[in-house]
This record gives structure tokens, sequence and C-alpha cells, in this order.
């Protein structure tokens, strides 16, 4: 019965977190209903304090909303790494399932390759191609998922090896099942959870990865609303007007932690059936 309770309790906190993801997801999708005025034009006075009526969280250093930047920032930092966690998801995918699938010299081309990509120091990769492209958010997404494919590649394959060895697997391909029926009815169902795990708790890292970029001044160029970008742009303030710098760098904090926490969760939900 305790046990029975327990998974229960996990459950449902499993849930919650879930539900946390999806409140910030819905946050990030509203944040043109929700932020209370233009998030690059001046609309009040220089450095407002916190609570200020008419701008809950301040205004910045030349009088921009804080909150309406913040929202925005939050918004474009939440796609930005769902969108490099999808393509790093596709990309990895497709390479682990067909050198899990084809095995032998497929196999080995296609894992060296990819032990290539992750010997090389992917943050530092990222920032040299963010460079040389220039700066902007279409580049930074473009250089961290040039680096970001290799790790579901390599987990995605170890998934597919050992379906592929399974019973049900192996009675398929004796019933005369094979190429494309056998992977996508057969194999690939069953690496499906671990990709969403996988996935899932690594939606906080690639936030953090975005956020630093943006903080060196490789992300979009000003005054567009980045949370990276503010933070830095304003770390002069922080012994006089601590919210300016502070604010978004708490939102980074945030937007990581819910994101972590979810994955948590997901994996939960996933492996306690």
């Amino acid at each position: 019965m305790n046990l029975t309770n327990g998974v229960h309790a996990g459950r449902a906190t499993a849930w919650v977190l879930v539900g946390l993801l999806g409140a910030l997801t819905l946050v990030a999708l509203l944040a043109p209903v929700l932020a209370p005025a233009d998030p690059i034009q001046p609309v009040g006075g220089v450095q407002l304090a916190v609570g200020t009526p008419g701008h809950l969280l301040g205004t910045d250093s030349i009088g921009r909303d804080i909150l309406s930047r913040t929202l925005y920032g939050l918004r474009t930092s939440w796609f930005s790494a769902l969108a490099v966690v999808a393509v790093g998801l596709l990309v990895g995918g497709v390479v682990g399932v067909t050198a899990g699938v084809a095995g032998g010299w497929v196999d080995t081309a296609l894992m060296r390759v990819t032990d290539l990509f992750l010997a090389l120091p992917s943050t530092l990769v990222a920032i040299a191609i963010v460079a040389a492209l220039g700066p902007g958010l279409t580049n930074t997404l473009m250089g961290i998922s040039v680096v970001w494919w290799p790790y579901y590649a390599r987990i995605i394959r170890s998934e597919i090896r050992s379906i592929v060895a399974r019973p049900h697997v192996e009675a398929a391909r004796v019933t005369g099942v094979g190429g494309p029926r056998l992977v996508f009815r057969h194999v690939l169902p069953g690496a499906v959870p671990t990709a969403i795990v996988t996935a899932s708790l690594d939606i906080g890292n690639v936030v953090l990865l975005l956020a630093g970029l943006s903080f060196l001044g490789l992300g979009q160029p000003s005054p567009a609303p980045e949370l990276g970008a503010d933070t830095a742009a304003n770390t002069q303030l922080l012994l006089t007007a601590w919210w300016v710098p502070v604010v978004p760098g708490v939102a980074v904090l945030v937007l990581s932690l819910v994101a972590n926490l979810a994955g948590d969760g997901i994996r939960t939900l996933v492996t306690r059936r």
C-alpha cells in the first residue's frame, strides 16, 4: 500500500511539473498579449524602480519596460531552445536509427563521424560558427544545432541496437517483415520514450547556452529583447539599479529550472507505467 501511494504521489508531482511547463509555454505564446508596453520603445522614466505604477518590474536605462522585454525575451529563448532540441533530435534520430538498424560498416562510419563531433568543444564550436556567420538569432540557432545532434545520435543508436536484438523484432524478420515497415512498426516505437525523455531533460541546457551566447553579444542585435543580452548590457547598473540586469537573469534561471524539473516529471511519467 505504501509503495502504491508513493508511486501515485510521484506521478502527481510529475503532472504538476509538466503543468508548470505547459503554463510557461502558454506565457511565452501570449507574450504579445501579456506585455503591458512595447518592448523596444521607451515608455517611461529612466530606471524606474520595481513596483512603479504601470511598470511592475521597473524600466531600464533608456526607459523601456522591463516586464515587456522579459516576456518577449522569454518567448524568444523558449521557442529557440525548442527549435534547437527538435533539430538535434531529428538529425540525431535519423543518424542513430540508421546506424542501429543497418549495423556493420554503416554503423561504424556514422558513429565515427558522431564521435568526431562529440570530441569537439561544443560551446566553442558554436561560438566560432556564430562569430563567422555574424550575430543574429538564426545564426545562433544554426551554430548550436550543428554541435547538438551527436548526443541524440549516440543515445538513440544504443537504444535501437537494444531493440533490434529483442525477440519480437527477430520474429518479425522471420515472418518476412523488413525495410521501412520493420523500422517504423517494430523498432522505432520502442525508442520514442527514450528520445522524449532525453529531449525534455536537455531543453534547460539549451536555454542556458542560448543565454550565454546572447550575453556575449552573439544573439539578436540590439534593441531586440533577449534575456542574456539585456543582462550583459546593464551589468554596470548592478549596484545602483539592480533590477535592470537581475530581472532578465532571474528569468533565465526560472526558464532553465522549470525545463529541468519538467524533464524529470516527463521521465517519471514515461518510465513508471
